[in-house]
């Protein structure tokens, strides 16, 4: 198990934060075998697809090159001439295997860990000048495993390159009687095939190379139970953190609040220090359930969004108390106010359909559930 300086062990999972740094910093998994994998194989299919035309281009450049006159020969100007022309054939001829490689190079890094530039990467590190983090780095588990699998490389592509030999050797000896360009042409795709067979050789060290960067990479980031309290006390166990949390989700709650102040069917007021909005839909809830509520400048907000949004306002300071003190928003109101809410309610909805023609009701309020004008309960003189 791995183990830190002060010898806690690295059970725990690497987090987000200690992700972002290690990429931030330009520690990612990269595989160097599957790197060298893309770059021989792809080189390998461009020079079989391509082959034909770079060398046709060759053979011109060469035969433009050799063909001259005696005084072209005896001109120096003539033969730097010859040798722009030359250089500038040969650079167009192979200039798409040029290119084919920087792109395969490129998508050779972003295979295994993706894209990622890191300025901390290119800063200079003193500490790398100390001699013996390097001794410790030569004679390290991963040191030892680098050199075995280097050792198993070496073995595994032998082996092939040697099969291959023994396979293709009447081919290549038959180049001898071949005139020279067939001959050039039948080289060039037996080293094309011969290549190709031994970047397959680096399948194999690639796929078992690749898991093991990823497992690696992942340990060394693994932390501590310390490490992981420490940084949740550094980010979200900070007070101002935490206060900054508290003030979005208030924002949040609050902005709720105010887009639903239009959809209630009553705003019960005090009528200055306490708005409280209901909405009573029997599909949704048997009780009216409170949608919006607030104090001082919040009630202010609520009765003025309720009037532009032509919602009836009532007035009912005990009620609007209780109401704000025992009904949690978003949740029905509590039971002990059912019938004086339903008064409510009932007042508002004969009020639309006839105006002026129904009697103001005056709902009480239980003892218990009873709220002053301090907001504080109100005792029961008996108890």
């Amino acid at each position: 198990m791995a183990e830190n300086e002060n010898g806690q062990e690295k059970t725990e999972e690497p987090s987000e934060k200690r992700l972002r740094e290690s990429r931030e910093k330009g520690q990612v998994a990269r595989s160097r075998e599957l790197n060298s994998l893309i770059l021989t194989a792809g080189s390998a299919i461009i020079f079989l697809v391509l082959g034909g035309q770079m060398f046709s281009g060759m053979a011109g450049m060469m035969r433009q090159s050799f063909v001259m006159t005696r005084v072209e020969i005896l001109d120096p100007a003539t033969m730097f001439r010859h040798l722009g022309v030359a250089f500038s054939q040969a650079f167009l001829s192979f200039l798409p295997l040029f290119v084919a490689t920087v792109v395969l190079a490129v998508l050779a890094t972003l295979a295994v860990g993706g894209w990622n530039f890191s300025t901390q990467a290119l800063a200079p590190q003193f500490n790398r000048l100390n001699p013996l983090p390097g001794f410790k780095r030569m004679f390290s588990l991963k040191s030892l495993v680098e050199l075995l699998k280097t050792l198993a490389k070496f073995v595994l592509i032998g082996a092939i390159g040697i099969g291959l030999f023994l396979a293709l050797e009447h081919d290549f000896v038959g180049l001898g009687m071949m005139s020279l360009h067939p001959a050039v042409a039948r080289a060039g795709s037996l080293l094309a095939w011969a290549f190709l067979g031994l970047s397959m050789g680096l399948l194999i060290v690639a796929l078992i190379d690749v898991p093991f960067q990823i497992y690696e990479h992942n340990k060394n980031l693994r932390m501590t139970r310390q490490e992981v309290r420490d940084e949740f006390k550094e980010t979200e166990g900070k007070p101002e953190v935490k206060q900054k949390i508290r003030q979005m989700q208030h924002q949040m709650a609050r902005r709720r609040m105010m887009e639903a102040v239009p959809t209630a069917d009553v705003v019960i007021t005090n009528p200055t220090h306490f708005s409280v909005a209901l909405k009573y839909d029997p599909a949704v809830s048997d009780a009216p359930i409170v949608v919006a509520k607030g104090a001082d400048e919040l009630a202010l907000t609520i009765r003025k969004i309720a009037k532009a949004h032509r919602v009836p306002l009532f007035e009912a300071p005990p009620l609007a108390r209780s109401l704000f003190a025992h009904a949690e928003l978003e949740q029905p109101i509590p039971t002990g106010l059912y019938t004086a809410v339903a008064q409510v309610l009932a007042y508002i909805f004969q009020l639309s359909a006839n105006p002026g023609g129904v009697e103001r009701p005056s709902p009480d309020v239980p003892a218990d559930l009873q709220v002053g004008s301090d907001g504080r309960p109100v005792k029961n003189k008996d108890s």
